[in-house]
């Protein structure tokens, strides 16, 4: 089952327009698979399943650290805690890292995308 979760905000950001079956839907382009997400592209994420996530999986997010605050992390079907790792990981470069689901991760960041706040998502399929 498809959830549409699209706010009105800027063209050229990537809102969520849609996810489960395994994918993510940003307007009129789609992503199998888990994704790194930003305001204005998304990348694959090789990540099947939470468990497999190291410090190193934010590589990509911590090259970014000027331009991201807020690390939504979707951990799947539901939230698990972050390891404290991936904090102490994050947080040298001014990145707060919040877990939930990823339906929650996916709505929370078109919001805070619409407001104009510089986030980031990673992104498990669902």
């Amino acid at each position: 089952m498809s959830m549409d979760v699209t706010p009105m905000v800027a063209s050229g950001r990537k809102l969520v327009s849609s996810y489960g079956d395994g994918l993510f839907r940003f307007g009129n382009e789609k992503a199998v698979g888990s994704v790194l997400l930003f305001p204005g592209e998304f990348l694959s994420w090789p990540h099947q399943d939470i468990a497999t996530v190291t410090e190193e999986s934010f590589a990509e997010v911590i090259s970014r650290a000027g331009q991201v605050d807020i690390l939504l992390l979707g951990m799947g079907p539901r939230m698990q805690p972050v390891k404290t790792a991936w904090r102490n990981a994050l947080r040298p470069h001014g990145i707060v890292i919040e877990p939930m689901d990823t339906g929650a991760a996916c709505r929370t960041f078109n919001v805070l995308l619409s407001e104009e706040r510089r986030v980031a998502a990673a992104l498990i399929a669902v």
